[in-house]
């Protein structure tokens, strides 16, 4: 099964999506053990913009993936783009 946003074509896909891409905010899930609830209550998101963006049924609007690119950020999520690669670093957040 082939996914595609309708209007966006896939040599453009990357650039379309911005700060985060699906497969970067899943396994940014992953690597804090988050589910995609408890994503979208940390991001005051609804549960569909996260489930809906992780599958790659649409874009959520961009205040929405920002607050959730934000919240993985502050848990020391750093999002990769560079020279076509993309993925995930982590830091350990600094205890205050």
């Amino acid at each position: 099964m082939s996914t595609q946003i309708v209007g966006v074509d896939e040599k453009n896909l990357r650039a379309y999506l911005g700060p985060m891409s699906p497969e970067q905010s899943r396994a940014a899930r992953a690597w804090l053990d988050w589910s995609q609830d408890e994503l979208a209550a940390k991001a005051s998101v609804s549960l569909s913009t996260v489930r809906d963006f992780e599958k790659k049924r649409r874009v959520p609007i961009a205040n929405n993936l920002t607050a959730m690119r934000v919240v993985l950020e502050t848990e020391g999520i750093s999002f990769v783009d560079s020279g076509g690669a993309t993925g995930i670093t982590f830091s350990k957040r600094k205890k205050r």
